[in-house]
């Protein structure tokens, strides 16, 4: 995997890894298949009255826990309301929403009390933080706190006490699960293990993951060393994985709107025209044809509410117009921290490029190098630099998260204090609950629109480049799913059951 696993409870995090875990242990109501459509996973069926106030959920017959216990509505409405509590897409449910009712031993009902045009949306979301099922029991462990079990209803089982971080995460097969009947589409469909075992193992050096490619040590590589890409293009041993458009990464960079000197717009402005796009793509030394030459649309790149409104300005980036900006803020040469992820083959080259970029404009950084799990740890802190905070930090976001107001960091969790950050746009609030209740499709996009001028307005945070990192494996492996992030039912070995 591209970056360790160090959380194993995916309503806590957004990194990639543990969303990984999160589809090979637990499962989802619903699910979205490659063309973008929704849906039932868990469930049978839904259904929705007349007014479109009342949904019914069915769960499909015979769904049981790892741990042998029936899966339940009371499990799935205690889950529905854990992860509500972090995730903004989930919050903005629950706003709407008057009660979360019970029916019988597979039905239970969400009663909105206002228009929400996004419930299915919001239960079936491939993006972070994942709606995933857990027995009640678990979900009533506060929201803030992680989960000392394990126990999904999903594709494959996981015992912590098999765990050895740093080294390897086992997975195994679950024999009692249930798949659908239909034929795996994306994140939708049936979830089929054909592997006894899945690992996934700890490499931190990118060069050694080509290197146990290539000798067959793994079978798997979620991002292939950028440097590799042509070189294992030709060998018959490996195939390269092709990116879905929705599965595109965005380059970013999370900046800390709470604490000095980026609690100022002025400083966050600069550092929007100090960062150069071109240079940061053509550092990361990906092949042309795998990154956009320049994206400052919020809401991805060709994604439904991809847009350049008002971002004309940000094609000619500037170190002279940051030192003028910066003068303007009255920074005087302050200490800034920037965390730098040194284990990630996508935000290593990044952050060496950024850094580049800001010192040439003026900031003074102190750079934080060190594994990304221990440095998204720290992300979460408010505190003073002083007192072990930060002020920067490179990122990367999945465009699934990127694709829709609802969710999306800089909109869906402005002014709502859990994404690391802490960007609050008083006006965004407001443009986000016209979304949310608008059936028309014309008037979203308007809405979209109008939310992008704010955020390119106000620099929450970076937008640095949208290109698509390659997944590698070997080429007995067959029937992976395109999907853009690492999930692993479907896939077996050429001419083997498991």
């Amino acid at each position: 995997m591209n970056i360790e696993l160090q959380v194993l409870d995916p309503i806590l995090t957004t990194a990639t890894v543990t969303r990984a875990l999160g589809y090979m242990i637990y499962d989802m109501l619903i699910a979205m298949d490659s063309k973008g459509e929704y849906h039932p996973q868990m469930l049978e069926s839904w259904k929705v009255s007349d007014d479109r106030m009342t949904w019914t959920m069915t769960l499909r017959p015979g769904l049981t826990w790892h741990d042998g216990a029936a899966v339940t509505p009371e499990d799935c409405v205690a889950s529905i309301r854990r992860w509500a509590q972090m995730d903004a897409f989930g919050k903005r449910l629950m706003a709407a929403t008057a009660e979360l009712r019970v029916l019988d031993s597979r039905r239970f009902q969400i009663v909105l009390s206002r228009p929400f045009a996004f419930v299915i949306e919001a239960l079936g979301k491939p993006n972070a933080l994942l709606p995933v099922m857990m027995p009640a029991r678990m979900a009533a462990t506060p929201a803030t706190k992680a989960n000392t079990e394990t126990v999904g209803s999903g594709p494959f089982t996981f015992d912590r006490n098999e765990w050895r971080p740093g080294d390897r995460a086992i997975f195994h097969r679950n024999p009692a699960y249930k798949p659908r009947s239909e034929p795996a589409d994306g994140f939708a469909g049936g979830k089929m293990a054909n592997f006894d075992t899945v690992e996934f193992v700890s490499i931190p050096d990118p060069g050694g993951r080509v290197i146990a490619l290539e000798t067959g040590a793994v079978d798997y590589v979620e991002i292939l060393t950028f440097d590799y890409i042509e070189k294992m293009r030709t060998d018959p041993r490996i195939r390269i994985m092709p990116m879905p458009s929705y599965a595109q990464t965005t380059g970013g960079l999370s900046v800390n709107n709470l604490i000095p000197p980026f609690n100022d717009v002025r400083m966050r402005r600069a550092l929007q025209i100090a960062l150069d796009q071109k240079e940061i793509m053509a550092g990361m030394g990906l092949p042309q044809s795998m990154y956009l030459p320049f994206c400052q649309s919020v809401f991805l790149c060709g994604g439904p509410y991809g847009t350049d409104v008002g971002n004309d300005y940000l094609r000619e980036p500037s170190a002279a117009k940051a030192r003028a900006l910066l003068q303007e803020a009255g920074y005087k040469g302050e200490k800034i921290v920037l965390l730098h992820s040194i284990d990630s083959a996508t935000i290593n080259p990044i952050s060496l490029v950024v850094v580049d970029q800001l010192k040439r404009a003026g900031f003074n950084l102190e750079v934080v190098s060190s594994d990304y799990s221990s440095l998204a740890q720290r992300r979460t802190k408010k505190d003073p630099i002083e007192q072990g905070g930060w002020n920067l930090m490179p990122v990367v976001w999945s465009g699934y998260d990127m694709i829709n107001p609802l969710s999306h960091y800089t909109t869906a969790y402005s002014c709502g204090g859990s994404y690391p950050g802490w960007n609050c746009d008083p006006g965004m609030p407001a443009l986000v609950a016209r979304f949310e209740v608008e059936p028309d499709r014309d008037k979203r996009m308007a809405l979209a629109k109008e939310m992008q001028l704010r955020v390119l307005d106000q620099a929450p945070q970076m937008f640095l480049g949208q290109f698509s990192p390659p997944a590698a494996y070997r080429s007995n492996i067959v029937g992976l799913l395109e999907t853009g992030l690492s999930v692993f039912w479907n896939a077996r070995r050429e001419g083997k059951a498991h």
